[in-house]
Order: C-alpha cells, then structure tokens, then sequence
C-alpha cells in the first residue's frame, strides 16, 4: 500500500497515472507535508502543522451561562426568491429581507389581472402560499480557542488557481501560537495529483474531497477558514457538520447566491487557447487581485504559487462551479458565528456582497481593510492575522 501511494506522490510530481488504492490513506513526506488519498489515484497535498506541547493540553472548564447562543428562527422561501427572516425570540426581533413588512409578505395586494377592481372598491387579496418554510431552533456554546486548547483545529482552504501556500503567513503567525493547522490544496492545485477528466473539479467533487480532509483531521472545535472559492466548501462543511464547526472565517467569498457558471466566460474557451493567452490572464489576475502591482506584489504571487494551473485544471474548476443548493435560504439556515473580511480594493467581489452575506447570516461580523485586494491575506498579513486571532479568541457574553 505505502508503494502505491509513493506512485501517487511520483504522480504528483511528473504528471504519471497513479494506480488504483483504497482511498484515505496518507503519507508524511521529508518536507513536512501530509499526501492523503482521498479517493483511488486523487491525493491531496496538505499542511498539517501539530504543536509541540510538553504539557497537557487545556481544556476549558464547562460555563454553563457564558457563551450561550439561543437560535430560533423561522424562513420563509417564496416562489418569486422573496425571503423573510423572523429572528424569534426574547433577545432576537423579527427582520424581513427584501420587503419592508413581514406582513406584506405573508398576504400582499395582488390586484386584479384586467385593472378592474371589486365591487367595494378595493384591489382583491390574494394570500400567497410560501415555497418552503424552514424552522432552525438550536442553542450552541460558543467558547473561545486558545492555542493550548488540544481539541481545536484550523482548517485552511484556497480558491481556484491557488494552492495551500497563500496560508503562507497564516500557518506560520497560528503554529506558533500553538494551533493546530490543516491546510490542503484542492486537486489540480499547487502539489495535488490532477486528474484528467473535468467532472473531478466540480463543485461536489471538490466539496467530497474537503469532507474527506475534514473527516480525518477534526477534533470537537473546528473553525474553518476560506478564501473565495474556498468559502463556498467551508459554508458546505459547516451546513453538514454544525455541531464540530465551531466557527466560520469568509475572506472575500461573496454573497449568498447559488453558484452557476457564466455561458460567456473566456474560460469556456478551449484549453489550447487558455494556455496561449496565460500571460494576459496572469496579468489580470495581479491587476485585479491586488490593491497595488508592483514588484513586492508580483513576488507575493509566485511565492504564494497562486494562479499557476494548468489551463484545462483552471477551465474545469471554472465550468464545475454548479451549486444550486448554496442559496440565501441555505445560508441563513446557519447558526455558526461567521467573521467576514473584505478587501475593499478587490475587484472580483464588491464589497456589497460580503455586506448582504451579513445580513443573511444569523451571526456575522464585517471587517473592511482598506488597504487590502482580492488577495488581503497576502497583502496585508498583520491586520489578518490580528482580526483572525481576534474572532478565534471571540467568546459572547
């Protein structure tokens, strides 16, 4: 088994069919990376940083009050995309997105198709039957994650065209701090194997291979952290597992909106034709990626060995980004604390998405750096790293 998995590692690195293996085992390399197969012939490379701790690990003592968060809230979907939160509950009150009174909702005038009104006068009512009603009651202790905390893990996870190395800073500022990290890179990203067929890059085959990470390395506090792309499979994890999701991190992941593919995209172009003009995609990449492009910019992106796919890696992953599930009402279902941080320079993701991800999610904090791009934690590590440690060590009253 160990030989099989060293044809995948030699897969990774020279481009070679891996043969066919039992799928999660993994392999420690000699520069520290963790190589797991997550299905047969798809090896993931991954960071996995355990501190050293030459005492027992802390664990904190049970607080029956501090830390309490109470969830009730009912959603109502209606067939026009209308969604009305009502935050139930003595500390919550009821708020309506996209209608300014709940009750306009339930039963709006509807009058008649001809303009001709009833006979008293009045324009008919019609009361509109809702499309799906959703009712989250939950309550969640939500404590603070120290270092010295043994059953909190990090998860890091990049966006398409990146690789585990933007995390860069990230995984150094948090492992010293005695944080246990996970950091992976998606297949066909940085050293995972790539495998030839487009149907292993979409959304749910990439979205498997994250539950497979998550699945061997969570402990009873996970907080997950993801940039752009990433964040999409770190709202899939915290949907499907909210009792070891602990917390969320979005680094301009954009709004609450169901992932669909654009039909006129330039990497919907052939994969010859992605691979001539990689130059210019590059380019724009570091014009629109970062606030400033110059040299130190330019450096951070080789450094971080972002958007350096192969053209046909890079134009699957763009085309398999189908997720109809990921919408406002998937979203609000959330009941796990969720920090959003904006670069207000970035010029994939207005700010004014990461604004309505806010108001969607029950509880969500905003942070906008202005100094800061699409790449922030590139850009601006420290004021990361701070607002990072900040909501990690973040415990409600």
């Amino acid at each position: 088994m160990l030989t099989t998995i060293t044809d995948g590692l030699l897969c990774c690195l020279l481009g070679k069919t891996p043969n066919t293996v039992g799928p999660l085992d993994s392999v420690e390399s000699s520069d520290g990376f963790t190589f797991l197969e997550v299905k047969p012939g798809r090896i993931l490379r991954i960071r996995h940083g355990v501190p050293n701790r030459l005492e027992p690990p802390e664990f904190p003592e049970p607080v029956p009050e501090r830390g309490t968060v109470r969830c009730k809230r009912r959603i109502t979907l209606y067939r026009n995309g209308q969604l009305l939160i009502e935050n139930l509950g003595d500390a919550a009150r009821p708020e309506s997105l996209q209608c300014q009174n709940p009750n306009e909702a339930a039963e709006p005038e509807m009058p008649d198709p001809a303009g001709i009104p009833s006979k008293d006068g009045a324009a008919k009512r019609r009361k509109r039957k809702p499309k799906k009603v959703v009712t989250v009651d939950c309550e969640k202790r939500i404590t603070s994650c120290k270092g010295t905390h043994g059953d909190v893990v990090l998860f890091f996870i990049h966006g398409v065209g990146g690789s585990l190395d933007i995390w860069k800073e990230q995984l150094e500022f948090f492992s010293k701090l005695g944080y246990e990290v996970v950091a992976p890179d998606l297949a066909g990203h940085g050293c995972s194997s790539a495998p030839p067929v487009a149907a292993a890059y979409t959304f749910y085959a990439l979205a498997e291979d994250m539950r497979a990470v998550f699945k061997r390395y969570a402990k009873k506090r996970n907080i997950l952290i993801g940039h752009s792309y990433g964040v999409s499979f770190c709202t899939f994890l915290a949907h499907e597992y909210p009792e070891q999701v602990h917390k969320v991190i979005m680094i301009n992941g954009g709004g609450p909106t169901a992932l669909e593919p654009s039909l006129c995209s330039i990497f919907n172009l052939p994969p010859c034709v992605l691979h001539c003009l990689s130059p210019c995609l590059a380019w724009s990449f570091l014009k629109a990626g970062f606030a400033r492009q110059g040299a130190k910019e330019k450096q951070l992106l080789k450094e971080g060995n972002a958007f350096n796919v192969s053209s046909f890696v890079l134009r699957a992953t763009m085309s398999g980004q189908y997720w109809p599930e990921g919408d406002e009402l998937y979203h609000a279902e959330l009941a796990v604390p969720v920090l959003l941080v904006h670069g207000m320079h970035d010029k994939f993701v207005p700010v004014e998405e990461d604004q309505r991800m806010a108001e969607i999610l029950l509880i969500a904090f905003l942070k906008v750096i202005d100094e800061g791009s699409h790449m922030v934690m590139l850009e601006c590590p420290d004021t990361v790293n701070t607002l990072l440690h900040e909501f990690v060590l973040w415990e409600p009253d």
